[in-house]
């Protein structure tokens, strides 16, 4: 049996909050009000909101938080014909969050998603978590079977190679969901009181080679490192497809650090998601992602990024090049994709060079 930690144990090295380097971004068509119990936790932090649907509606956002709130007009004026490239009526309005920002990391979360408790009972800071995987190095080329031997109490096992231990830079850091499960439609039908109350403590990196189904209602990652490829495509309202929108970011992200060798930890930190969307809704926007996800993730699977792709932006100019070569064929909407994404390079490197500032949206 492992002993519970005594006052008498060295603590814990205190964990950088960050708060002049990190922002939180937040899509929403709704108040904030979730935002009260995530006060002691983000109090510190910068809030860019991306207000989806009708940018006449006014979003309340709750009293004492620095804050920017970007709408569908306020895209449209920042990025002029390039504002194409940003879904609309769907979650993936949030990468515009990521354009704006002009810190080193970004965490992004769910309006839906409340603060959770470990199996103590203690109040989870998903935030502090996602730090210290994002500070601590990944392990992507060799396997470690005591999981993330960069936390306090773990180490590299035996016959782990020496000359890997060094690890390489977390680019990301994918975080999980206590109570309402991350499910597709049809396993919402079939399982729909189905709740997750498994808490694991463990954090691990995804090997080299291997893709992983994102979710970006819990998510951190290194802008610096890899925030060109973090965009969620196009989907929602005048697209044939939802709900992959961080999916496609994942997959693409994914190959991109695999080939630039980057770290994508997954795990802790949970959050509590409290609702379950509508499945009959859900199954709508999916249906045709269902089967083309059957030939999308062996295109992803055989990527293949030249050498001279040294950067986020070029390799991800060559996966959309890829994309438009190869998955076309599944579907004419391959081709508005890969334009897309191309569109969203551009702004990328528009609203980021060196020195750059962004007109902002409403500040509070």
């Amino acid at each position: 049996m492992v002993e519970p930690a005594t006052a008498t144990q060295a603590a814990a090295p205190a964990v950088p909050q960050l708060k002049d380097e990190l922002d939180i971004v937040i899509p929403t068509i709704r108040n904030l009000d979730f935002l009260e119990m995530w006060r002691p936790f983000f109090k510190p932090y910068h809030l860019i909101i991306v207000q989806d649907g009708d940018p006449s509606k006014t979003i309340k956002v709750p009293d004492g938080f620095d804050y920017e709130l970007y709408n569908r007009n306020d895209i449209n004026r920042i990025l002029g014909p390039k504002a194409s490239c940003i879904s609309f009526k769907d979650s993936a309005c949030r990468c515009f969050g990521y354009l704006v920002s002009k810190k080193k990391y970004i965490f992004t979360i769910d309006d839906d998603c409340f603060v959770a408790k470990d199996p103590s009972g203690k109040a989870i800071n998903a935030l502090e978590q996602h730090i210290k995987n994002l500070l601590s190095p990944s392990t992507p080329f060799f396997f470690n079977t005591l999981y993330d031997p960069f936390r306090e109490g773990a180490d590299f096992v035996r016959g782990y190679p020496f000359s890997l231990r060094e690890g390489v830079p977390t680019a990301v850091s994918h975080g999980l969901w206590l109570n309402i499960p991350d499910y597709d439609a049809p396993t919402q039908l079939v399982k729909p009181l189905e709740r997750n109350t498994r808490f694991v403590d463990a954090v691990l990196t995804i090997p080299k080679g291997t893709l992983f189904p994102m979710c970006g209602m819990n998510l951190a990652f290194d802008r610096e490192l890899i925030g060109p490829a973090m965009y969620f495509g196009l989907m929602g309202d005048g697209q044939p497809i939802g709900r992959y929108d961080d999916m496609w970011a994942g997959w693409c992200t994914k190959v991109i650090c695999d080939h630039l060798g980057l770290g994508v930890k997954t795990g802790l930190p949970y959050i509590f998601h409290s609702k379950a969307s509508n499945p009959f809704v859900n199954l709508r926007k999916e249906y045709k992602g269902i089967f083309w996800q059957e030939e999308i993730i062996p295109f992803f699977q055989q990527a293949v990024l030249p050498k001279d792709c040294t950067t986020v932006q070029k390799c991800y100019i060559e996966l959309a090049k890829q994309v438009k070569d190869k998955l076309s064929k599944v579907d004419p909407y391959f081709d508005k994709l890969a334009e897309a994404m191309v569109t969203w390079i551009e702004a990328w490197d528009e609203l980021n060079p060196t020195g750059a500032s962004v007109p902002n949206g409403k500040t509070a």
